[in-house]
């Protein structure tokens, strides 16, 4: 059975960066596809991806891990402007987070205006 976790950003607003990649590790661990609102620090995806690679094992064979994250190619000086202001208000809670177990998610492709997850057609829960 396939299962994703949609989770909002305020879960994991308030969290230390170690505590909120704990949190997301955790739950990919229970082969389960996370949906997170929003985006991690280029920092904490890197830390993920480290931890990631520390766990592996003959159970948990990785991550993979897919952001869509809406484009900031406006040429419109207005356009800026209100994109701007959005980022100061938003934050990292703009954009979308898809990470998954890799037993589970075969591939992510990912572009500016969508994301696209693939499954492994032999994974059994």
């Amino acid at each position: 059975m396939l299962t994703l976790e949609f989770m909002p950003y305020d879960e994991i607003a308030q969290l230390s960066s170690n505590k909120r990649i704990s949190k997301l590790l955790r739950i990919v661990k229970e082969n389960k596809i996370l949906l997170l609102e929003g985006r991690l620090k280029k920092e904490e995806e890197a830390e993920l991806i480290k931890r990631t690679m520390e766990e592996i094992d003959e159970d948990f064979k990785g991550i993979e891990l897919g952001v869509i994250f809406p484009g900031e190619k406006e040429s419109d000086m207005l356009k800026k402007l209100k994109a701007n202001m959005v980022n100061l208000l938003l934050g990292d809670r703009r954009g979308f987070t898809i990470i998954g177990p890799a037993t589970v998610v075969k591939e992510i492709k990912q572009d500016p205006n969508k994301i696209q997850l693939f499954t492994n057609s032999k994974f059994k829960s």
